[in-house]
């Protein structure tokens, strides 16, 4: 599909690349040097601190609010929607991408992280086997939920830093009715439910995870849709 070529081309600049290549090889480095130190920090704390509360959303952030919002922005956007394409392939097509770079960016170092730190034991690969499933539907779930606010509003990327470091980062921990509106918390309730381990008070079912984590993905998908088949293309455009 030629929207997923251009959006690719777009997504892929020079400076966004190594900014997120330079994000996603930090956890990589944490588990090597603690790997080296032969400290016993669990594999899991490493995952969860490293991956699901600071790499994970910045980097789906960066690449969700891109596919779409800049090209709203700088107006390139009308040339796609002038074309006889329906609204909502594009919003998919913005989705697609966005969703699958972040996956390909950030299971390789969930991976690689949760190696380096706890070794290749049969616990170990099942923490890192499930953070890394969990880290995929966490981040595809993100970056559709960015990409749909970038069609709403020119400030997505700063309203997307706020709900990850105000609401899910401090309310989040706070309230427990809002763990139901956290996709971090999603994502930690699949993680934990695929490696088997204790579910924590607090933490989410993985049944209850994975719906919370497709219902983000839909009702972004849906108002993103909605929303540029109301887009109105202006003269000066």
């Amino acid at each position: 599909m030629p929207i997923v070529g251009v959006t690719l081309r777009g997504l892929l600049g020079r400076r966004r690349t190594l900014l997120m290549l330079l994000l996603v090889a930090l956890p990589v480095l944490i588990g090597l040097l603690i790997r080296l130190s032969d400290s016993r920090i669990g594999v899991d704390r490493v995952l969860d601190t490293m991956l699901v509360q600071t790499v994970l959303p910045l980097v789906a952030l960066v690449l969700g609010t891109a596919a779409l919002g800049s090209e709203l922005e700088d107006g390139t956007a009308v040339y796609l929607m002038i074309k006889p394409v329906p609204r909502w392939r594009i919003v998919g097509a913005k989705m697609l991408v966005s969703a699958g770079l972040t996956v390909v960016l950030v299971v390789p170092s969930t991976v690689l992280a949760g190696l380096l730190a706890g070794g290749v034991g049969p616990a170990s690969l099942g923490t890192t086997f499930g953070y890394a499933v969990a880290v995929a539907a966490g981040g595809s779930a993100y970056a559709c939920a960015f990409v749909g606010l970038s069609a709403f509003t020119s400030r997505a990327l700063v309203l997307g830093l706020g709900y990850t470091m105000i609401w899910e980062g401090v309310l989040a921990g706070l309230l427990e009715g809002t763990r139901f509106l956290s996709v971090r918390q999603a994502t930690l309730g699949i993680a934990r439910g695929l490696s088997g381990q204790p579910v924590r008070e607090g933490t989410l079912e993985l049944g209850l995870a994975v719906a919370i984590v497709a219902i983000a993905v839909g009702a972004a998908f849906a108002l993103g849709s909605i929303r540029l088949t109301r887009f109105e293309i202006r003269s000066a455009d």
